[in-house]
């Protein structure tokens, strides 16, 4: 008991003395908890043997009001204990006994100061000490043969309303967020000068027969105690439950007065790609406190920073993104801000993809196209991926090392050329944006739209398998748009007869007809049309001496969505 009272006596220096050394503003305003438990050793000093109590439930709550490291509190404690008989009649003399053990309940209503320590955020320890008023009920307690008839051991019990009573009280707390935490701890208890009852029927309060007998084995005698003893009685306990914090409205800041002595801290990160160190513009990052509360955010400028200014010193988490990607973040710690200076922490892009930043465009006219989708499809592991432009006709993908990408896009009235990109080309400690462009040709019925690298052997007609990439583009194109109807029509140049060139062409196209077909499309959305040499696109007719590249524009095949006055 000694160890206690120097314990509450000391405990409030202690927490005083190290609050004075820390450097954490604490928590100020209203707190409240509520908390379940175990008490653990009663003692009832009522001078009854063969008497014991065990220990029993512990629930409560407690209200504070802090200022800084200093508060005032009330508590609300019940507890309930269970007596133990210890008596051990002599069963050759009492051989039937009843035994009658009733709950005792305590409830105590205190109020006083509260201390607490606070070396962060996260922890607090507190002291609450106590003082009021409570009552005890309860606690009857008797043994007694029935044959012969004797009381053996007895105890009236309780029923005291208004008991002087103090409390002392430890705990530590651990706070997931400014509002909400944890808490467990330990308590002393002492009700004083708490008065028994009177047994109406008997007029004592407590009586026993001692278990020794006399001298020549005599009978003892009942000893009675027909004044109630207003004995003291204290326990020790444990408890632990969860805490509520309301933090005291601030202020209304002041207008800001401008302060040219004034100590400034800002931090400043720099995005970074980890393999070639390249930094990283538009990366969205995020500063939080040890509470996991976004304090700061901001984008990277083209130099790859984003600076904060107006930082208080403390102890930050930094995170960043870039395309959907997390970047390896970094901490910034309260000893790291020193006046009027700038923390400088860097993140790390850790991804070992590529990053494909696109731009889908008009074809012969480089207009951005917003809203276009756009397809890119590993054709290794025949896996794709659909993402769509933004108002810049910008895109981006994350591409695999050492993997073939085929890209193309989708839009209403377009007509997209396929890109191609193979990823072995490329070392991720060297580069890590591939950029391209995929070009598409606005479909406007009538118009036709030249299919390059179609070519045909010389005075054949079948379809060479470089010819089926060009040809696929236009099997997508059909599946994205079936409600389309297409002329696919062939040229030739003016060398050989007409009547020659027209038989080819109509063959050339009817092959590209059937190629489509067998790739899934309706044959009667497809018309194959042969021009033969009637529609050249410069001057060398029959007649003109031209080149062989000025003769090969002319030989080509060509798409065109058929108006719907012409179905």
């Amino acid at each position: 008991m000694k160890k206690i009272v120097f314990l509450i006596a000391v405990l409030p220096v202690l927490l005083i003395a190290s609050a004075q050394q820390s450097n954490i503003k604490p928590f100020s305003g209203l707190y409240a908890t509520v908390h379940g438990g175990y008490d653990a050793l009663p003692l009832y000093n009522n001078n009854t043997p063969y008497i014991d109590y065990k220990g029993g439930l512990n629930a409560g709550t407690s209200v504070n009001y802090y200022w800084n490291w200093i508060g005032l509190g009330a508590d609300f404690d019940y507890i309930q204990n269970q007596p133990k008989n210890t008596y051990v009649p002599d069963a050759t003399i009492y051989p039937n006994v009843n035994l009658t053990e009733n709950k005792i309940t305590r409830m105590f209503y205190g109020a006083g100061p509260s201390l607490k320590y606070q070396r962060n955020q996260k922890f607090a320890a507190e002291l609450l000490l106590r003082g009021g008023l409570s009552s005890v009920k309860g606690g009857l307690t008797s043994l007694a043969s029935t044959s012969p008839t004797q009381l053996l051991n007895f105890h009236a019990g309780y029923d005291a309303k208004s008991v002087v009573a103090a409390k002392a009280q430890a705990q530590v707390n651990y706070y997931f967020s400014p509002s909400f935490g944890v808490h467990a701890g330990v308590y002393y208890m002492r009700h004083f000068n708490t008065p028994e009852l009177t047994d109406p029927a008997y007029g004592f309060s407590a009586a026993y027969l001692p278990m020794a007998p006399k001298e020549g084995n005599a009978q003892p005698s009942l000893v009675l105690r027909k004044n109630p003893c207003n004995c003291d009685i204290s326990s020790l306990g444990a408890f632990a439950g969860v805490s509520i914090r309301l933090p005291k409205k601030a202020d209304k800041p002041k207008p800001k007065e401008e302060c040219n002595t004034c100590d400034n801290y800002a931090l400043a990160v720099t995005a970074r790609d980890k393999y070639t160190k390249e930094i990283l513009p538009n990366t969205d990052v995020v500063i939080k406190n040890v509470y996991g509360e976004i304090t700061h955010t901001g984008t990277t400028n083209n130099y790859g920073v984003v600076v904060f200014r107006n930082m208080k010193p403390g102890n930050y988490s930094i995170s960043g993104k870039l395309f959907d990607v997390d970047l390896e973040g970094a901490v910034a710690i309260q000893t790291d801000f020193t006046p009027n200076a700038t923390v400088q922490k860097e993140i790390l892009y850790t991804d070992n993809r590529f990053i494909l930043k696109g731009q889908v465009v008009e074809c012969n006219a480089a207009l951005p196209l917003t809203g276009a989708s756009v397809v890119l499809t590993n054709t290794v592991l025949a896996e794709q991926k659909t993402t769509s432009t933004d108002d810049k006709g910008a895109f981006i993908f994350h591409a695999l090392q050492n993997a073939a990408y085929s890209i193309y896009a989708k839009k209403n009235n377009y007509f997209s050329q396929t890109e191609t990109i193979a990823t072995n080309n490329f070392d991720r400690n060297k580069t890590l944006f591939i950029k391209l462009e995929v070009c598409m040709e606005k479909t406007d019925c009538g118009k036709g739209i030249v299919l390059k690298n179609i070519y045909y052997d010389l005075d054949k007609y079948f379809i060479r398998e470089d010819a089926k990439p060009e040809l696929n583009k236009l099997v997508q194109f059909m599946k994205d748009n079936p409600g389309v109807k297409i002329e696919l029509s062939s040229h030739t140049d003016s060398r050989a007869s007409d009547s020659y060139n027209m038989t080819l062409s109509q063959n050339r196209a009817n092959a590209a007809v059937d190629y489509l077909v067998s790739q899934g499309i309706a044959k009667t959305r497809l018309i194959p049309v042969g021009y033969g040499e009637r529609r050249l696109l410069n001057r060398c007719k029959d007649g003109i001496d031209c080149s062989e590249a000025e003769h090969q524009l002319n030989r080509r095949t060509e798409m065109k969505v058929i108006c719907p006055d012409n179905l």
